[in-house]
């Protein structure tokens, strides 16, 4: 599992919090003090906290399940976009767009007009366009590709969202408490916690503390699914020993049944067939023959 050290915690500056004056009463039991008018967040307990959010997301990969990276905050959208890509997931780093969740399937319909597009920009129908119908179709795919490019491939809702910020994507976690999916949320000194499933207390401003909470989780999201394949390759292994040792038991079967058989060829077929049966005998082929009598021209 993807661990995290005390010392690259400080280095990245995930102990600073808000103000005094911008917090949320909800996050107190995070906060350890209080310095020149910024809270320090507890760092002891967002080292516990990190830990047990990143082996849940390491489990939901072992199981082949999903999570969706957010933040579309300007400090966020280049680590959530580059980190999700390193793991093989899936994000939205540019804007979410509201019933992205709660209305999946008019969602999709825009990811299918995305793929529509790319295809014809790439399969040569834009030559056959005119020049003004080839710049709106163009605009169009630019505006789909900013909003929908990291979840195109995405085919169902995501088993769990990690956020960074859950108080700039409120909507994101609200429509993921909405449909039951877990959150898993970096939280500073002015979130609620209470909206947030695995809370990471921590710093969601600094550029580096987002980038090192981003790739941990992308590390253990990597080795969640490296764990898989290796689960999948040992089950394949088992099945191929399985199938191999019913192969040998049917062939020793069928070894001892032909041994049984050979042996019966020296039996004697009369004593099988009891008293009373004679072997028939050989015809004489030169007595079955018909005879030809010369006849004398």
């Amino acid at each position: 599992m993807a661990t995290i050290t005390m010392k690259e915690l400080l280095e990245a500056g995930v102990h600073f919090g808000h103000q005094t004056k911008r917090w949320n009463p909800k996050m107190k039991e995070y906060i350890f003090g209080e310095r020149n008018g910024i809270y320090i967040i507890d760092l002891q307990k967002t080292l516990k906290m990190f830990k047990e959010a990143s082996k849940f997301v390491q489990d939901l990969a072992a199981e082949g399940k999903i999570v969706l990276f957010v933040g579309t905050k300007r400090q966020a959208q280049d680590a959530i976009a580059e980190e999700a890509t390193k793991c093989g997931g899936f994000y939205i780093n540019q804007r979410w767009l509201g019933g992205l969740l709660t209305n999946w399937v008019t969602v999709q319909k825009s990811v299918k007009r995305l793929k529509e597009l790319d295809d014809m920009a790439t399969d040569g129908r834009y030559e056959l366009l005119p020049k003004k119908e080839v710049i709106k179709l163009e605009r169009e795919r630019k505006h789909l590709q900013a909003n929908l490019a990291g979840i195109k491939n995405m085919n169902r809702l995501p088993d769990a969202i990690f956020v960074i910020d859950s108080n700039k994507e409120q909507i994101a976690v609200r429509e993921a408490r909405k449909l039951g999916i877990p959150v898993v949320a970096v939280v500073d000194t002015n979130c609620d916690p209470t909206e947030v499933d695995y809370v990471i207390p921590g710093n969601d401003d600094a550029l580096r503390a987002i980038r090192l909470f981003t790739s941990k989780i992308s590390e253990s999201i990597a080795e969640g699914a490296q764990l898989m394949t290796d689960k999948q390759i040992a089950d394949m292994s088992a099945a191929t020993s399985e199938a191999q040792n019913a192969e040998a038991a049917v062939a020793s079967e069928y070894s001892e049944e032909t041994g049984a058989v050979d042996a019966s060829e020296d039996i004697s077929m009369e004593e099988v067939l009891g008293p009373g049966t004679h072997k028939k005998p050989v015809a004489n082929e030169e007595a079955d023959l018909p005879k030809v009598e010369s006849q004398t021209v």
